[in-house]
């Protein structure tokens, strides 16, 4: 764990590695506006604990970790602070590689690799901006979660109530408006809701309401923590499907969706196509390669939803124990 902290850009972030076994860690950066310290490292230990389980699932080199920079990524970053967050990412750079997450940029991931080797994701190295990748590995793990539930993939008509229109967030929603889907959009940012809204024709509602619709498929593709014993009850989708990390408050609400029968694709395996981009080594055949192994997100939770089909327990449970096992040895 790095506490990091730079008084004349006013940087205030941590650094949280978690595990190694398989290698050095790998994990993005957030900038969000964390109402306390406290919030902030409760977070970069959850999302840094899930990138192991994410990276050994993926099978990747890699153990997990994740930072977090404390601020407004709307008025509060400045070059200087991205500047000065990087040379503490340096310092870490045979243990930790870094790359965009929620208010990082791929143009904030280049200025950083100036100063850090070991931030990935940039336009100078490897595929660049990893989110069109996390993005469609999504959009093939809702595909996979609705052959099983409605048996086939057909998304045509289907509701889908999607929380947060950020960088993965939107492009989620492109494919499944490309897909006929009826979107249904809630994110904290206005223009986000304009801009989807003339895109796709969507619905907006609040953030707070939208695990609550009528829907068929609810993603959540903003921040984690939203599916716990006050959210759950009030879904009213038959799959829960989404980007976001660490969606699951505690480890026993994974048993409450599907006691309720609702399928979820746990989220450190349906998102993993950022961060299998940004671990691929720079080739010709980078990008080809990366779209496969993203591509076959579908096939990995197909075989997680079978099994817990035949078991009875919940896909949350299955994936972790399939986790374990590879980053545990």
């Amino acid at each position: 764990m790095l506490f990091c902290s730079d008084a004349k850009s006013g940087l205030k972030a941590i650094i949280a590695v978690h595990n190694t076994h398989l290698g050095p860690a790998i994990g993005g950066c957030r900038m969000w506006d964390y109402a306390s310290a406290d919030e902030a490292l409760t977070d970069a230990l959850r999302l840094s604990k899930g990138m192991t389980y994410k990276n050994a699932l993926a099978g990747l080199p890699h153990g997990g970790g994740k930072s977090v920079i404390i601020g407004n990524a709307h008025t509060d970053k400045s070059p200087a602070l991205l500047k000065a967050f990087a040379h503490h990412v340096k310092c870490l750079a045979d243990r930790y590689v870094t790359a965009e997450d929620v208010g990082i940029t791929s143009a904030d991931a280049d200025l950083m690799a100036t100063i850090a080797p070991n931030v990935g994701g940039t336009s100078e190295a490897g595929l660049g901006d990893p989110s069109p990748y996390t993005a469609l590995g999504v959009y093939c793990g809702i595909k996979a979660a609705a052959h099983h539930v409605f048996g086939n993939d057909d998304l045509t008509g289907k509701h889908v109530s999607l929380q947060g229109l950020g960088n993965v967030g939107f492009r989620v929603a492109e494919h499944l408006h490309r897909d006929g889907a009826k979107l249904i959009v809630s994110d904290v940012w206005e223009p986000s809701l304009t801009r989807a809204v003339d895109a796709f024709g969507a619905t907006t509602i609040s953030p707070e309401e939208a695990h609550r619709v009528p829907c068929d498929i609810f993603a959540p593709c903003a921040l984690g923590a939203g599916l716990n014993r006050h959210t759950i009850p009030d879904i009213q989708a038959a799959i829960v499907a989404g980007a976001a990390n660490n969606q699951l408050e505690q480890t026993t609400d994974g048993a409450l969706l599907a006691s309720r029968g609702i399928l979820y694709a746990p989220d450190y395996v349906i998102n993993a196509g950022g961060v299998i981009a940004v671990a691929e080594p720079v080739s010709a055949s980078a990008h080809a390669s990366v779209t496969r192994r993203t591509e076959a997100i579908g096939d990995t939770l197909s075989a997680i939803f079978a099994e817990a089909t035949r078991t009875g327990e919940p896909t949350a449970l299955i994936a972790d124990r399939m986790a374990e096992q590879r980053f545990r040895g």
